[in-house]
């Protein structure tokens, strides 16, 4: 056969889990890439991934490149033969390379001249011979921050290398892999199954490991099965998972034979915040936490066993048994925190360094403090209740709770801010803190959480830009962009007028007169972001930048601009008027030192005078419209300008010999062009 499927396994001591599923994709992708650069043909690639393996199938893999016709050049002709027609030293040198004569070489004439070139059929080689290289090659490149050696070995990789498997069809492929020789010799679970699985060919593979092994080689099947296993547990107990996807892909990358085992913890610590109790389950003991039918939580939870044991009461034990120091802990912080209040906290702020050049995170707090007081009407918050969340914001950084449960940040905020009796407006604020947390999140639902949390973006954006840390291609350390794109979708998604321009230049009074330079770099990178979230939104790059090239500084006016040119695109109108706007941003620009007002009296064409007064009746009706944010029918308006100014460009000639009435005439277009500008560069939607 002149194609058969390829197995390649690399079985290893247990690979980090966070790491598995990365390191699975990249192996796949590397090596189609590489056999692709071979030559090679095949079909499509599956994956597979285990605690102690990373492995994949190569469907249809060709066993030979095919045969190329290959070319290569010469010396030019003019230094290949001297006058008399004799060969040079060139010309014969490169033959013999070639390994012909010099009358076998063929001439090769292009534009740029004639040269000598030699043409044959070159063989392809036997891929068993490619895939020693290409294999080794893939593995090296794989994203590993810190490889290991093993015993006396050079070889290096992220976990040690036990055994590894290459089968081309039915054929081993000889090969040193790490410093491992190929077999065909799988390994089973480590504690079950079949130890050793001799494969005659990878279709064997996925089934005997299963079957013999008790090993689910498919990450997603094997995900798949705990999330099952799982929820049938939990619906046997009248209780539902709670899932975390991140937790769901380690657990999968932990286990080769997953099996359910139900633990329960005492009641008593239900008094702790549950978001720490989860927090203790899913990130300490990689468990997963029980919602009773009304939502409370459970003080059960399922923890999945990479074995089937024959006394699965002694592993429920052990989990118990070791989750049990873990609750006391999350109960001994929460008692402990609520002996200082977060108002107390504020000085324990100046120990923490928010930024080395911009000083601690109590100067920030004070900093915020300031700024959402002037922010605050924006989203109709109120003042003082603003600047009690933005000092108190921060505070639960210096908890034991936080200390120990960095993702409470904010929720812990909200329980202790409510313990101390502050308002319950406050107290939700400060749990909204930190939202949106990332793409998808809901921002937050308070106008207090509102104004905090787009005060303490604006404050770290311009902060971080003035002392140079603005993201570089893809490093940004500070989260820049997530910071500039919750601003905007703050702003956006909570209806509020905020001018971002004024709100910077706030925002730079808080660091002195160093950082007001920063206020127009920083507003192009914030607005530089709704390039894509527009996009999300469904709108067309064109309608998109035919509004941002107006430099708008308010997000929800930038919104409601695209909307009203997405929905002028649609108009008959549309491609008529986007070429005459085109056309009269071309005359303006060449005529840019030309801006007088001109005299509108002396406009003498009809086309123009009937122009030029509905130009000013149109301006005057559409003044309301502009008011009130109502661009659509702004633009609807103006759209009734279609005819008469393709009237006025078949009738005059702008350019007049007069200079009074070219100036006239170029004073109409630019009020024109203004009035479309007030929404958009209508000339730079896409017809």
């Amino acid at each position: 056969m002149s194609k058969a499927d390829l197995l390649v396994e690399i079985g290893t001591e247990e690979l980090p889990p966070k790491a598995l599923l990365t390191l699975s994709q990249c192996f796949g992708a590397e090596m189609e890439n590489r056999l692709r650069n071979s030559g090679l043909q095949f079909g499509p690639v599956d994956t597979y991934a285990t605690p102690r393996r990373l492995a994949l199938i190569i469907r249809a893999l060709e066993r030979s490149q095919a045969t190329q016709a290959v070319e290569r050049r010469g010396p030019a002709i003019t230094a290949a033969f001297a006058a008399d027609g004799q060969p040079s030293q060139a010309a014969l040198g490169f033959a013999r390379s070639c390994g012909i004569g010099i009358d076998e070489l063929a001439r090769l004439k292009t534009e740029k001249g004639e040269w000598l070139v030699h043409r044959a059929q070159q063989a392809g080689r036997p891929t068993r011979d490619l895939l020693p290289e290409i294999i080794n090659a893939a593995l090296s490149a794989l994203p590993i921050p810190k490889r290991m050696r093993w015993g006396a070995r050079d070889e290096e990789f992220v976990r040690p290398v036990h055994w590894v498997v290459i089968l081309h069809g039915e054929d081993v492929i000889p090969a040193e892999v790490l410093g491992i020789a190929s077999g065909n010799e799988t390994r089973g679970h480590r504690f079950m199954g079949t130890p050793h699985i001799t494969l005659a060919s990878p279709e064997e593979y996925v089934v005997r490991l299963a079957q013999e092994g008790r090993v689910l080689v498919d990450f997603a099947q094997r995900r798949a099965r705990i999330e099952e296993l799982t929820r049938v547990a939990a619906e046997a107990l009248g209780c539902r998972a709670i899932f975390d996807a991140a937790l769901m892909d380690e657990v999968t990358a932990l286990v080769e034979w997953p099996a359910p085992i139900v633990g329960t913890f005492d009641a008593h610590f239900l008094q702790v915040p549950r978001e720490a109790l989860i927090a203790t389950m899913q990130g300490n003991q990689k468990y997963f936490p029980l919602e009773a039918a009304d939502g409370s939580l459970s003080n059960q939870f399922i923890t999945i066993s990479n074995i089937e044991s024959l006394e699965p009461t002694l592993v429920r034990d052990g989990n118990e048994r070791v989750i049990r120091p873990r609750l006391s802990d999350a109960a001994f912080f929460l008692e402990k925190d609520r002996k200082t209040s977060l108002v107390a906290r504020t000085t324990q702020l100046g120990n923490i360094i928010f930024e080395r050049r911009l000083g601690s995170i109590l100067q920030k707090s004070e900093r915020l403090v300031q700024l959402a007081a002037r922010l605050a009407p924006l989203f109709g918050a109120d003042v003082d209740e603003a600047s009690r969340a933005a000092l108190l914001s921060r505070c639960d950084l210096v908890t034991e709770m936080v200390g120990e449960f960095p993702e409470l940040q904010g929720t812990m905020g909200r329980y202790y801010a409510a313990g101390d009796g502050e308002l319950p407006q406050i107290a939700q604020a400060l749990g909204e803190f930190y939202q949106p947390r990332y793409a998808g999140d809901a921002i937050p639902v308070t106008p207090i959480g509102r104004t905090i949390a787009c005060a303490d973006r604006l404050d770290t954006l311009i902060g971080i830009f003035s002392v140079g840390g603005a993201p570089t291609g893809d490093k940004d350390p500070y989260a820049l962009r997530r910071a500039a794109l919750g601003c905007l979708r703050i702003c956006i998604e909570a209806d509020a007028s905020i001018d971002l321009k004024s709100a910077l230049v706030c925002a730079a009074e808080g660091y002195g007169n160093e950082a007001a330079d920063q206020v127009p770099i920083v507003l192009n990178f914030i607005f530089d972001r709704a390039r894509g979230y527009l996009s999300g939104q469904g709108f067309e790059g064109s309608v998109v930048e035919s509004v941002l090239c107006t430099h708008p500084n308010v997000p929800l006016d930038l919104v409601r601009r695209v909307a009203a040119v997405a929905a002028f695109t649609q108009m008959p109108e549309a491609i008529t008027l986007s070429a005459a706007n085109k056309r009269i941003a071309n005359i303006l620009r060449k005529t840019g030192s030309d801006q007088s007002p001109g005299n509108p009296s002396i406009l003498c064409e009809p086309a123009e005078v009937a122009l030029a007064q509905l130009v000013a009746d149109t301006a005057n009706r559409s003044a309301d419209d502009l008011a009130h944010g109502n661009y659509t029918a702004y633009l609807q308006r103006l759209a009734a300008l279609n005819e008469p100014i393709n009237a006025f460009f078949d009738a005059v000639l702008v350019m007049a010999e007069d200079p009074a009435l070219r100036s006239a005439r170029l004073s109409l277009l630019r009020k024109i062009h203004g009035m479309f500008l007030r929404v958009a560069d209508i000339g730079q939607v896409a017809a």
